[in-house]
């Protein structure tokens, strides 16, 4: 994050604060186009991070939409339908027939059960309307389907009004070892082929979670370009003669956000120095920081020349748990400082126990420089939500 846009953010709002740069989406979804070739597709799994969708509307190709209230969402971002791929493993029959009813066809729908088939099946007979899906194939879990029963559904697939547009497989997320890609889109590859072969299916689309990894740590050596580069060489590889469109949510998010948070006391017990802070674990986290041991992207924003001491990062929750990190290096620590949590633009700002303790929830910032800061939430207080006595 520019340091001149952390300190006019600084200067202007009150802790504890997400900030998320727009303009370094774009530089990032470059990137992934870059390595990765004009002939990929990108859907962002809007869970990663909703505050952003209307800022990437033009620089990627789909929204993956996982529940009634991320819809609600692309509705009030009058984000375009047709961008628009409804996931989840839990699809209400209410849900479904209301964006149907508001959006025709315009809507891909994922499948991942017969329930879900069978529910999509019916009104499509009964409102006479074609309506696209993907079938979702399980990597081993509550999600999707079992390959026989894709294979089932595909060949009985003669309905007048299902069109299944292709398959959607995703299996995890961080994962740095390109064997995994290479295993996973071989799988895919072979299994397109075997159902164009053996049932005259053409898979047109397969969206693919390759869960790309986000290197958060100071201990970890970044290999993003790496990972790219062979994920796009694998791609390359494919025979299935369909498209292919990589779901994308933490490599998208992550390095636009940075969390903000001030020093509210300090001490040092049993000669561990220990310093508060007005956010904690219910704001911010990290994917693999165990035990807080890990050493994140951290800003000392108030550094000054004095006595380095190993510091331990606590929370303003009531837990022993509320640990942001253990024994960092900040010089001259005071209180009333601010400390800057970088590469937090996924799933922070929705991942957190938010709602522990009633504390509020923070405000959240969006910049580009055309459009400089906007609030894109005022803090809320939550206490309401916990309890409420007419």
């Amino acid at each position: 994050m520019n340091e001149s846009i952390l300190k006019q953010a600084i200067s202007q709002y009150k802790t504890p604060f997400y900030i998320f740069n727009t303009d370094l989406l774009a530089v990032q979804i470059n990137k992934l186009r870059t390595a990765l070739g004009p002939d990929v597709e990108l859907c962002y799994a809007m869970k990663a991070n909703p505050f952003i969708i209307k800022e990437l509307q033009d620089l990627v190709d789909f929204y993956e939409v996982c529940s009634p209230g991320e819809f609600r969402i692309c509705e009030r971002a009058q984000i375009n339908m047709n961008q628009v791929v409804m996931s989840g493993v839990y699809k209400n029959q209410s849900d479904i027939e209301y964006a149907l009813n508001q959006y025709g066809n315009q809507i891909i729908y994922t499948i991942e059960s017969l329930t879900h088939w069978q529910l999509i099946e019916n009104y499509a007979l009964k409102q006479q309307i074609t309506i696209r899906v993907l079938l979702r194939l399980t990597s081993g879990n509550q999600f999707g389907m079992d390959e026989s029963l894709i294979r089932q559904i595909i060949e009985n697939r003669h309905q007048n009004f299902i069109s299944i547009d292709g398959i959607q497989f995703f299996s995890g997320t961080q994962k740095k070892s390109i064997h995994k890609y290479e295993n996973e889109l071989n799988m895919l590859d072979q299994f397109c082929c075997d159902l164009k072969k053996q049932y005259d299916f053409t898979v047109k689309k397969l969206e693919y979670g390759p869960g790309l990894p986000v290197y958060y740590f100071e201990d970890e050596t970044d290999e993003e370009e790496l990972i790219l580069g062979g994920l796009s060489q694998l791609i390359k590889k494919l025979t299935f003669g369909g498209k292919i469109a990589l779901e994308l949510g933490r490599s998208i998010a992550a390095p636009c956000g940075a969390y903000v948070t001030s020093i509210v006391d300090t001490k040092i017990n049993k000669n561990q120095p220990y310093c508060i802070v007005d956010g904690g674990i219910h704001q911010v986290n990290y994917y693999g920081q165990m035990l807080a041991m890990k050493k994140p992207p951290l800003i000392h924003w108030n550094k000054r020349s004095g006595e380095t001491r190993e510091w331990t990062v606590c929370g303003s929750l009531c837990t022993i748990n509320d640990v942001l990190v253990k024994q960092y290096p900040f010089t001259s620590l005071q209180t009333g400082d601010t400390l800057i949590f970088e590469k937090t633009g996924a799933y922070s700002v929705t991942e957190g126990i938010s709602l522990f303790l009633s504390r509020e929830l923070p405000q959240v910032l969006l910049y580009s420089e055309q459009n400089q800061f906007r609030i894109a939430r005022n803090m809320i207080l939550t206490d309401h939500l916990n309890y409420f006595h007419s």
